[in-house]
């Protein structure tokens, strides 16, 4: 049986293209598995998952736990407000205590960049990152991937711009990198004060126009502006932002072919795409959410399957 050449899910940047080929031809049996009658297979009856969640999250959250669930697994969720961590205690002590209780498998979203790599390097647990502070979100950009071949036929020789808050995005890096290692040309666009000073150096090419940007992609993929991770003003207001960045139908109608629209969510209707735009055919915004729980799957299962050697 084919392998993954880690034993942890830090981010993309520690895996291979062969790594996302077998990820998606897993998740390709775990899509069909999870549209049928019943979506359960006993795959993990034996590994138990601990969901340490620091952060805030909705969708990431729920996608782990049902793919967890789907494959059988045992699952416990940990909330940091409701915590001792609150109370002072370390992460590696939070954690080992966790693991102390036989769990084998931990899937961690921190505000700290590196949280998930320092995590691996001090417990004994396979590790997934579901994002750490600016840093890295592997199993998003995997699924946005997945999504674009599913709609595209392929990914490699496809052109993705990546429209928006590429500064304090992980889900910008870790596309980025997933993209290219896959052969696809990346573009970036968006406010100056939001793009970083060194995204230039990863390859990627910047475009300051929005028309532009959409008339040479196949694919854009919309983030929204993480107004939680600002601590000044990047730009004059929501509204001109919105002006200059934002994507509207009449816009989309308004090249001269048709692209595909994608966004990790949550979205801010209005502000980086209009309601029209999220809920039209060029729009695979639920396609992504679906194909998330097929991901998840994947990783987990191959991850495991190591943890059972």
């Amino acid at each position: 049986m084919k392998e993954l050449s880690v034993n942890h899910l830090i981010g993309i940047k520690h895996i291979n293209k062969n790594d996302i080929d077998l990820i998606f031809e897993t998740a390709d049996h775990f899509k069909e598995v999870i549209n049928r009658p019943i979506k359960k297979v006993p795959s993990l009856r034996d590994i138990t998952i601990a969901n340490i969640f620091f952060e805030n999250s909705t969708r990431t959250k729920l996608s782990f736990e049902l793919a967890q669930k789907r494959l059988s697994a045992d699952v416990i969720s940990f909330s940091a407000a409701q915590s001792s961590v609150k109370k002072g205690e370390t992460l590696i002590d939070t954690v080992n205590n966790i693991l102390s209780m036989k769990v084998d498998m931990v899937v961690m979203r921190h505000s700290s960049p590196g949280a998930a790599h320092f995590l691996s390097q001090n417990v004994n647990a396979s590790i997934v990152n579901a994002g750490d502070g600016a840093h890295e979100h592997p199993t998003q950009a995997l699924l946005d991937s997945y999504t674009i071949r599913e709609k595209l036929g392929e990914v490699a020789g496809k052109k993705i711009v990546i429209v928006g808050d590429i500064l304090h995005s992980r889900v910008a890096l870790s596309n980025i990198f997933a993209l290219q290692l896959q052969g696809a040309e990346v573009k970036v666009c968006g406010p100056k004060t939001l793009l970083p000073k060194y995204i230039e150096s990863l390859g990627v090419k910047v475009e300051p126009s929005l028309r532009k940007a959409l008339e040479w992609a196949d694919v854009a993929n919309m983030l929204r502006v993480q107004n939680e991770r600002l601590d000044v003003n990047y730009f004059p207001s929501t509204r001109e932002y919105a002006q200059q960045y934002g994507v509207t139908k009449e816009f989309l109608d308004s090249l001269d072919k048709e692209i595909v629209i994608m966004h990790p969510g949550p979205i801010n209707r209005g502000v980086e795409i209009t309601s029209d735009v999220a809920d039209s055919q060029q729009s695979v915004i639920l396609n992504q959410v679906e194909n998330g729980v097929a991901i998840r799957m994947a990783v987990i299962y191959l991850l495991a399957s190591k943890i059972k050697q």
